[in-house]
């Protein structure tokens, strides 16, 4: 369910959501689930009108069935492809990155994660001049990065002002800052659906691992479920608000095979919509900037189909070739 926020229905003002925020209610989960004789007493709002609001609330929220083809013209409607200006993987994501839904890349330090998600974020902030929220959990995000990659598009100045002021940024080095982020991001991005158009369209998160690896393993049992709460604000943050959102995951080496895989295991498999495994190509060192690029999981797409992708540059020769896999 939703965030608080004043208008949400009649009767929730701004002063009661502060109040209520303040006192650890900002969902409507939250408020549908608590004790509301205490929560009148600590915030000192009219039980009445408290359960008024939860009665409405609830009626707003609440399961209703719809059929197979309203659904189909509402994604029609809602969905938006948003490139990411390296021809090479617009073709393995079918044109670009999908509104609604989860894209990961996957890869090795040094494979380009990073480096794709600046190339994406650059294009989406100048070429299609829509706003970008920059998660950044590893360090990997540098300013001067995402100038160059401006200036290699366009000389203007103001235009590579106006695309870095479109590029908003904020830093999580752990699990709990993360999800108030993303928190506060579905809030930020609601009110914005409501009362403008410059909203975000792209929330990218580099990376997932630096902020779960940690409490995975050993004796912190309470990991997996962080980690699975942690999915769950990134699916409706995309799902809920239309919003496309981006990370980037770590491999690892399975025990069994000794083959690289995704990183957090199979819990984690079934977060991404889309997923692309980033390797350094045969014959190139990791100062080189082609990459393999492999579909690895799509709806839309045949997985085990490749490209050779260029991190150097902001786009890739057309002439690059297709690297043939096997298809699934």
């Amino acid at each position: 369910m939703g965030v608080l926020r004043a208008g949400l229905c009649p009767g929730l003002t701004q002063e009661m959501v502060q109040l209520l925020k303040s006192h650890g209610i900002k969902t409507v989960v939250d408020l549908a689930s608590a004790d509301l004789e205490e929560v009148a007493q600590t915030c000192g709002l009219s039980y009445k009108a408290l359960v008024a609001v939860r009665r409405v609330l609830l009626a707003q929220c609440s399961a209703f069935p719809f059929n197979g083809a309203d659904l189909y013209e509402e994604l029609k409607t809602s969905t938006a492809i948003l490139a990411t200006g390296i021809g090479s993987l617009d073709r393995l994501l079918d044109t670009g990155v999908y509104t609604g839904e989860v894209t990961e890349f996957v890869g090795s330090p040094g494979s380009g994660k990073t480096q794709v998600c600046l190339c994406m974020a650059a294009n989406v902030a100048h070429s299609l001049q829509q706003n970008v929220l920059y998660v950044d959990s590893s360090g990997g995000l540098t300013a001067s990065r995402l100038l160059q990659l401006l200036q290699a598009r366009t000389q203007d100045e103001e235009e590579q002002a106006g695309a870095l002021q479109r590029i908003q940024v904020v830093h999580a080095f752990d699990i709990f800052r993360m999800l108030q982020v993303l928190q506060d991001i579905r809030g930020a991005v609601a009110q914005q659906v409501m009362g403008s158009s410059s909203t975000v369209k792209v929330v990218v998160v580099d990376s997932v691992t630096a902020v779960v690896s940690p409490l995975l393993g050993g004796q912190q049992r309470e990991g997996l479920a962080l980690m699975m709460q942690l999915a769950r604000e990134l699916k409706m943050l995309a799902r809920d608000l239309g919003v496309a959102v981006v990370v980037t995951n770590n491999v690892t080496r399975d025990r069994d095979s000794g083959r690289l895989k995704p990183a957090l295991g199979r819990s984690w498999s079934f977060v991404p919509n889309t997923r692309i495994l980033l390797n350094v190509g045969e014959g190139t060192g990791p100062l080189h900037s082609h990459r393999v690029a492999c579909l690895t999981k799509s709806s839309r797409q045949p997985t085990g189909i490749q490209e050779m992708v260029d991190i150097g540059s902001w786009g890739t020769p057309e002439q690059s070739p297709v690297l043939e896999g096997n298809q699934t």
